[in-house]
């Protein structure tokens, strides 16, 4: 029996949380290091300092594959998820917040927050990790990002590189605001793909949810981020709000909270077509929902994809 290699897995959102939850269930202790301060990714909550939540990334989840409904419901039972009903369709979400559905898998997990790894380079021992402070070798790296992020990491000559370069990421960029409770409202959610505000949702309304201040989350249409994308993001709130207080019919009086948030890289526009790719070696891999599609569960897909890979290796 070989000695238990050590895994790096950068990227603690949904693809590399569950390659993680995955492996550490197997028997291997995996290490995740995030840039950001908690856990989701894009299946993200913003808390602000007077109590307000908003699920600003992903805004609901479904399921086509039986694995992964049942990973939800697994979630939902452990009071993790919970069931959204909206416009007669049938979703679920984080609860209390849209991050809490990795919370079922995130415990017990070698985590290193608030760590940005700066390259990820091949040595005769290894793969070395670069951060502000230290350099780490570790013998499987696994790249759980935005493929653009990824090309960043390992170089554009990397060979792993030219093959995902073709990945096409659109932006999003989307408004987080709060109104006094006593304004009515025309609709819950509403969805028009190619308007300016593409999606609005009354957070608030999720299930699990504080009631007490109406909540609405706006995310602008592909268009409109790409020609806002660089704008200051108090800017962008302040050009994002009268748009959505337009819509909803209501009064910008009633304002209690407003700021932007800029997804770089929101969703895939052009997928790799399967759901993971490793280089020669078998120790460098790289996944998430860019490999096919833009769904949650195409990440939750790769990152099981690549546990599995692993594990099969490895054993």
């Amino acid at each position: 029996q070989m000695e238990k290699p050590n895994i790096a897995i950068i990227g603690a959102g949904m693809s590399g949380m569950i390659c993680a939850r995955n492996l550490k269930d197997a028997g291997y202790d995996p290490i995740v290091f995030e840039k950001s301060r908690g856990v989701g990714g894009r299946m993200a909550t913003r808390r602000t300092s007077d109590g307000l939540q908003f699920d600003h990334g992903a805004q609901y989840v479904t399921a086509k594959n039986k694995q992964f409904q049942s990973f939800i419901d697994r979630a939902a039972s452990a009071g993790y998820a919970a069931n959204w009903e909206f416009d007669g369709k049938n979703t679920f979400v984080g609860s209390p917040s849209m991050n809490s559905m990795l919370g079922s898998i995130s415990k017990d997990i070698s985590l290193q927050l608030n760590q940005e790894i700066k390259s990820v380079d091949k040595t005769e021992n290894g793969w070395a990790l670069s951060s502000e402070s230290k350099k780490k070798i570790f013998d499987i790296v696994v790249l759980a990002l935005p493929a653009p992020q990824i090309i960043n990491l390992i170089g554009k000559n990397n060979s792993l590189s030219q093959i995902i370069c073709g990945i096409e990421m659109a932006p999003c960029l989307t408004l987080m605001a709060a109104f006094t409770s006593d304004e009515d409202t025309p609709f819950i959610t509403c969805s028009e793909v190619n308007d300016d505000l593409a999606w609005i949702a009354q957070d608030s309304a999720k299930p699990r949810r504080s009631r007490e201040i109406t909540c609405w989350v706006a995310q602008a249409g592909d268009d409109w981020s790409r020609r806002y994308l660089e704008y200051d993001k108090d800017e962008i709130a302040r050009i994002l709000t009268p748009m959505l207080c337009e819509r909803l019919g209501i009064n910008s009086r009633g304002l209690l909270y407003s700021s932007a948030h800029r997804w770089r890289y929101s969703k895939v526009i052009v997928p790799l077509g399967r759901s993971y790719i490793s280089d020669d070696s078998v120790t460098l891999y790289l996944g998430g929902d860019w490999a096919t599609g833009a769904r949650v569960e195409a990440a939750w897909e790769s990152g099981t994809a690549i546990a599995r890979d692993i594990l099969k290796r490895v054993e």
